[in-house]
């Protein structure tokens, strides 16, 4: 039996011994942290992050001026909101947006073939002047379909759309996502802040809610700021009507939120990632949902590569940021995951096996270090701070999340989709949408 104490103490000498070798001797054994994951999650976070508190200091009285601009010209915001058997989100929904600072907004709820008591419900809150329509499709067509029926009702200059269970308890959360709109003319679509509401209900949302900090949070505003987000949240995003209108809205099938971001910034659009827009929404509560979930998200980004290929022609309208922009998606999920296996393999091909684990269990080690300086930057710029810094208590645990658990899923999900296009077979997806997105390739 593995005395713990015994390796962590020979782990720890192991790296004091080497350490004399100098840098070259710590690369041998920790090259893919140095090459790949110190640079992007580390220093381009840093430098993202404190960019982008530089320039909301220096542009206070821009957005001031464009907060001014948003409630003198006072356009009415289009909510859509489309789900299936929402029965028990939906008036917590329509609370929190009744609450909202914003009131010119025309909300919209598409009931994509209910068979529980949301039509009931939603009937309830439409005869209470709380929403201002109620759309039914008797027969299911998929979220994208239900958006699209939405959109077509929409009377709105801005259209936001939402997932049935997303939750606002900030009152400002609408015109903080609508306000970059008055910023800058050329943002066609803005992405929110999402946070978990049921962070503390158990182990695995708890850890999901750390994740969302890490990812979406600093993640999110440093692709934003190099101007290659690719993803607007599905559950609080909010677009210029115009721009959804020239792309035909949303196409079938999943990942319909990164889906329909590529195909605005095609069009010449910037996608922009406000952190101070913030909603709430609900995390799979255990292993087996979770992994279901982002087996269903990751196979979407091999449908994207195959659908939008040719943003890297140089001949077909190239832009150099949706070039960078796939191609940060590329390096930092499919080659990294590629990559990362490679090193595990390495390190036991050149080094004894007790030495290999030596290694793995010093690069955990760094892992974590890593974990807890990106944890402090998110709290420098949350403003749930006392919430959020309860997660640092799960900081040991996401190098394993991160490093095994998402890499090994990410990678079965491209090889399964790449091989068998598993996400034509999705359960939530109706049969015939799947049939037609099949057939027509997307």
């Amino acid at each position: 039996m593995i005395d713990i104490f015994s390796f962590i103490e020979n782990s720890i000498n192991f790296l004091i011994s080497h350490s004399s070798g100098g840098f070259l001797a710590l690369f041998s054994f920790f090259w893919f942290f140095f090459i790949f994951d110190f640079p992007r999650y580390v220093v381009l976070n840093f430098i993202g992050i404190l960019s982008w508190k530089i320039k909301k200091f220096g542009t206070s009285k821009k957005y001031q001026k464009a907060r001014e601009q948003l409630f003198l010209q006072n356009p009415l915001i289009t909510v859509i909101s489309a789900g299936r058997n929402e029965s028990k989100t939906i008036p917590y929904l329509i609370n929190s947006l009744e609450k909202q600072t914003y009131k010119n907004i025309e909300i919209i709820i598409v009931d994509d073939g209910s068979d529980d008591q949301t039509m009931s419900i939603c009937k309830e809150l439409l005869n209470a002047d709380k929403i201002n329509k109620y759309l039914y499709n008797e027969i299911r067509g998929g979220k994208s379909s239900a958006l699209n029926l939405g959109l077509y009702y929409a009377k709105g200059k801005f259209i936001i759309a939402v997932d049935a269970d997303t939750l606002f308890l900030d009152t400002d959360a609408v015109e903080k996502i609508t306000i970059p709109f008055f910023i800058d003319n050329k943002i066609g679509s803005v992405s929110a802040d999402i946070h978990i509401i049921n962070a503390n209900k158990t182990l695995w949302t708890s850890i999901q809610a750390l994740e969302y900090a890490l990812l979406i949070m600093s993640g999110r505003i440093t692709t934003s700021f190099a101007n290659i987000l690719g993803i607007v949240s599905g559950a609080f995003g909010a677009f210029k009507k115009e721009a959804i209108e020239k792309v035909g809205g949303w196409d079938p099938g999943p990942g319909e939120d990164a889906d329909i971001t590529v195909k605005i910034r095609k069009l010449g659009y910037k996608i922009y990632m406000e952190p101070d827009a913030i909603a709430f929404t609900e995390a799979p509560s255990d292993l087996i949902k979770l992994t279901k979930q982002r087996l269903r998200w990751d196979s979407t980004l091999i449908k994207r590569l195959k659908k939008h290929r040719n943003i890297f022609s140089v001949i077909d309208n190239f832009s150099f940021s949706n070039f960078f922009s796939f191609i940060e998606q590329v390096i930092f999920t499919i080659l990294l995951d590629i990559i990362f296996f490679v090193y595990l393999f390495y390190i036991f091909l050149v080094f004894p096996y007790l030495i290999g684990w030596y290694i793995l269990f010093l690069t955990y080690l760094i892992y974590v270090i890593t974990t807890l300086f990106q944890f402090i930057m998110v709290l420098w710029i949350s403003k749930y701070k006392k919430k959020d810094i309860k997660l640092g208590l799960y900081i040991p645990l996401m190098p394993i999340y991160f490093g095994y658990y998402r890499r090994i899923m990410r990678t079965y999900a491209y090889v399964r989709e790449l091989l068998f296009k598993k996400s034509y077979d999705l359960p939530f997806i109706p049969k015939k949408i799947s049939r037609r997105t099949k057939e027509m390739g997307i």
